[in-house]
């Protein structure tokens, strides 16, 4: 069985519901027969490379929130965070993900994604680094398994960019308008951080519809 699941790098929600997930497939009695592949999407692909700011900043000027009721959204999102075990920088900042994207297409091709997706949610949303500075990209990626000189040999190129827009497009066709998002052998679908219940009983279900 494959889950597909669609997310993006700055997304806590995705974060969120990547830990509930993967707590559902640790007690999934066939996991090792399920094959978990990430897809990309970017929240924002118009975000300028160049532009800084903070997470808290971005909701503020995106959805017009006053600084009070972002940083409560920040809390509220910090303590979900917390009943998984995972850290959440208040302060960590907010760039264009896509060459992010690109790298962890190559870490899927040298069977290291889960390894970098792991890392990279490590140093950005527990620690607050700069994950959109290419050093950064490749010493997390370096950490991760993949090596230096590739992740380079992609950041210096547009390699993956194809698999990027093929995800992305691919996303549009099923109608995923945000993330995370979860597809269960192409027939199931789960959207959002649901309850490790809810990835359960998808997981049960999609592999009783194979028969």
């Amino acid at each position: 069985m494959r889950v597909d699941i669609w997310s993006d790098v700055v997304c806590p929600w995705c974060y969120v519901g990547k830990a509930r997930f993967e707590k559902a497939l640790g007690d999934f009695p066939h996991r090792d027969q399920v094959e978990v592949v990430y897809r990309s999407f970017e929240l924002d692909p118009g975000y300028p490379a160049d532009m800084r700011e903070t997470a808290r900043a971005m909701l503020s000027r995106k959805y017009g929130m006053p600084e009070a009721q972002a940083r409560a959204a920040e809390e509220r999102l910090a303590g979900l965070a917390q009943a998984e075990g995972l850290g959440l920088d208040p302060d960590r900042p907010v760039g264009n993900t896509f060459d992010l994207h690109r790298v962890i297409h190559l870490a899927r091709a040298k069977g290291l994604q889960q390894e970098l997706l792991t890392a990279l949610n490590q140093a950005y949303f527990a620690r607050g680094r700069q994950v959109f500075h290419r050093d950064v990209i490749t010493e997390v990626a370096a950490a991760a398994g993949l090596d230096a000189g590739a992740v380079t040999e992609v950041l210096d190129s547009d390699e993956y960019a194809g698999a990027v827009r093929q995800d992305e497009r691919e996303a549009r066709d099923l109608g995923i308008s945000g993330v995370p998002f979860f597809v269960f052998d192409m027939a199931l679908g789960v959207s959002g951080a649901q309850p490790v219940e809810t990835f359960t009983e998808a997981l049960n279900q999609a592999w009783t519809r194979r028969g």
